[in-house]
């Protein structure tokens, strides 16, 4: 059977290459193809009333105490669970209760059930029992079990998992984070280096041994065939390996066909089998940059130091819209840092990744190269003058971007033009004006982003001990292309408001900070060490701030001798809309705001103390009549926000919260107010 399918393909594939472009059509039909199926709502298996399940282990990762389940059972299901004592390839009866994945709340940000739903899971299991059913009994899981088990001994396991099983799941998101922004996160992948390692080791035993050619390439076709099943989820793997296999077969043959067709051919498949992939950065990486230096490959001449320069400068400028749509940022210094540091972690840190695994004695060594790398990573971090922010293009822009890039690498004269459309993109918030006030979902705090124009405020930042929000926060400020915040704004003290400055204030350009009255605390006071050290200027009880054509009135009463009642509360008209900014200000601040000044009929009110009883007097919601009322608040928080007599008092408003709503959107366009919520 498979001698039959074989002969049929290789016909087809004979027919299709008599035509100069027909693979390249042929691509773009299967992606259109592909998009136009991964639109299609696709139903799960499961109606969700399901309570109990026979399941197969497909996936067990353990991070941070906690273990992520992938199960199996009519679809894929997911779980999340402290202890799990079970191991891949072992068949569970579970009881448990089904439930939705829930959405990114914070727009342009990574979507979690996207992405899951690109790997067929629908569903997120709660588990109440679980007992065994079967043991599992595959030779290749029983591998990687003894391997995961040996790995979890190392110090710096998470390089093991990463270049032998090819999981870079267990970086932690600081290290992982200044990876991504140097533009250097691929180099931890496994891909067509590792298998044209395997292959001269390979070529090497088989001289020796002076294995006949045909035998040789059987034995190379197994090898890396058992090794794409092995790492077959790693996009490089399955890319590299199957371009590999397919060449040797078309050799054996004597069918001549250049490489980018292999890969285009290879590219058709995988698509045709999983239109997902279109979705995975990865694919989009591994395919487009090895299409371009194949396409390229006359051009790439000279020794090895020139090839390599020639070969970064063509990965970097393939990827760069990819990175862009993804990172909103690029490191134009990445080319500096690929040539610097690929044939360290290629040459050395790959290979003593496998050796340490089989000689754990040259651990030491291992160890000392990790911690150097670490820390010339984080200082290549903080070169960041030639780090651009561009926000999220449009989709229209990255196709635009690589019509430029292609008739560039043939026509250098394009060049010039993609210059210039970079140069657009960065500064299109100089360009394009608009009026923008997002309520982010931090959790049981308030972040606020207030763009009019080309300037940016940003008012709290949210804080807590379970999660760190903050960069959440910097990075939906870069998908809009922002690059500093002019004003931060914190309207008090407490950590659910300013937990995250510190982290805001080393990682996105503040130029300038405002306090409330009355004296600092202890939070306030590291942070203003922090602000000194930075020679960032703050102030503190301020009655009005200039904002473009606007004003931020700050609402001083009087001082009072607790920390929310002297809350900065803050007034502006954006395009005529009013808004008004409570922090955490109670009772008594609102009467005093009634009697001392003017204002009614409020377009957009962020209720004070996260809608707590101590806040929002009906008194003080009548008199200012507020159209919409946001409430930033946590989903389950254990003060049980908001609370219902304040909702009950709020009736008079559109109520939005961000527990239930996620960030909340009010764009100003035309004098036009547009309401734009992110819901989980």
């Amino acid at each position: 059977m498979l001698k039959v399918l074989g002969k049929t393909f290789l016909r087809v594939l004979k027919k299709i290459l008599q035509y100069k472009y027909s693979l390249f059509i042929l691509m773009l039909v299967v992606v259109f193809i592909s998009i136009w199926r991964i639109n299609l709502k696709v139903e799960s298996k499961y109606s969700g009333i399901e309570n109990e399940f026979k399941l197969v282990v497909l996936e067990k990762k353990k991070k941070n105490n906690q273990c992520t389940i992938v199960f199996r059972e009519k679809e894929k299901i997911i779980t999340i669970i402290d202890n799990f004592p079970y191991d891949v390839g072992d068949i569970v009866i579970v009881k448990g209760k089904l439930e939705k994945i829930n959405n990114n709340t914070i727009f342009n940000l990574f979507n979690y059930r996207e992405y899951l739903q690109s790997r067929g899971i629908h569903w997120k299991l709660k588990i109440s029992e679980v007992s065994l059913f079967k043991k599992n009994s595959n030779i290749l899981i029983e591998i990687k079990k003894k391997i995961v088990s040996k790995i979890e001994k190392y110090q710096y396991k998470e390089y093991l998992y990463a270049f032998i099983l090819g999981d870079t799941s267990y970086f932690n998101s600081d290290i992982r984070y200044k990876y991504q922004l140097i533009g250097l996160s691929y180099i931890l992948s496994i891909g067509s280096f590792q298998i044209m390692f395997i292959i001269k080791i390979l070529e090497k035993i088989e001289r020796k041994l002076r294995v006949k050619k045909s035998r040789k390439i059987i034995i190379n076709i197994l090898v890396i065939g058992l090794y794409i099943l092995f790492e077959s989820k790693i996009i490089g793997v399955l890319r590299s390996g199957l371009c590999y296999i397919l060449k040797s077969i078309l050799d054996y043959k004597k069918i001549k066909i250049k490489y980018y067709k292999i890969i285009l051919i290879i590219g058709i498949i995988l698509l045709i089998i999983n239109p997902n992939y279109l979705n995975n950065i990865g694919f989009l990486y591994s395919f487009g940059i090895s299409l371009a230096i194949s396409l390229l490959r006359k051009r790439i001449k000279g020794n090895y130091f020139k090839r390599f320069i020639k070969i970064s400068i063509i990965a970097f400028i393939i990827g760069l819209p990819i990175t862009i749509y993804n990172n909103y940022e690029i490191n134009f210094l990445s080319v500096i840092f690929t040539f610097l540091l690929i044939p360290i972690y290629h040459f050395i840190v790959f290979p003593l990744s496998i050796i340490i695994f089989f000689f754990p004695f040259l651990c030491p060594f291992f160890n000392l190269i990790i911690f150097i790398l670490e820390k010339i990573i984080s200082e290549f971090f903080k070169i960041d003058f030639l780090t651009f922010v561009f926000g999220k293009p449009s989709m229209f822009l990255v196709l635009l971007y690589y019509a430029i890039i292609s008739l560039s690498f043939y026509k250098k004269k394009f060049f010039l033009l993609f210059t210039i459309v970079l140069i657009i993109h960065h500064n299109i918030n100089l360009i394009i004006k608009e009026n923008l006030v997002t309520f982010l979902d931090v959790g049981e705090g308030d972040a606020i982003i207030v763009k009019s124009n080309n300037n940016v405020s940003l008012i709290d930042t949210g804080g807590s001990l379970y999660y760190n929000y903050s960069i959440n926060i910097i990075k939906y400020l870069k998908s809009l292309g922002i690059f500093k915040v002019n004003n931060l704004i914190l309207t008090h003290g407490d950590f659910d408001h300013m937990g995250w400055s510190f982290d805001l204030v080393n990682n996105i350009k503040i130029e300038k900070v405002i306090f409330n009255c009355g004296s600092y605390n202890e939070l306030e006071k590291e942070l203003i060490k922090v602000l000194d050290k930075s020679t960032i200027p703050y102030y503190s009880c301020i009655k009005e701030l200039k904002v473009n054509s606007n004003k931020f009135l700050f609402l001083q009463t009087k001082e009072y001798n607790n920390e929310n009642d002297n809350s900065n509360v803050i007034y502006t008209e954006i395009n005529g809309y009013k808004f008004m900014f409570m922090g955490d200000a109670g009772v008594a601040k609102e009467k005093d705001i009634l009697e001392k000044y003017n204002i009614s009929n409020i377009d957009i009110l962020k209720v004070g103390h996260h809608g707590s009883k101590t806040s929002s007097s009906r008194k003080f919601i009548n008199g200012i009549s507020p159209k919409y009322a946001v409430i930033s608040v946590g989903k389950n928080n254990i003060y049980h926000h908001p609370n219902k007599d304040v909702l009950k008092t709020l009736e008079i408003s559109k109520i939005y919260r961000t527990d239930v709503n996620g960030s909340i959107m009010f764009k100003i366009k035309n004098s036009r107010l547009q309401i734009e919520p992110c819901p989980p």
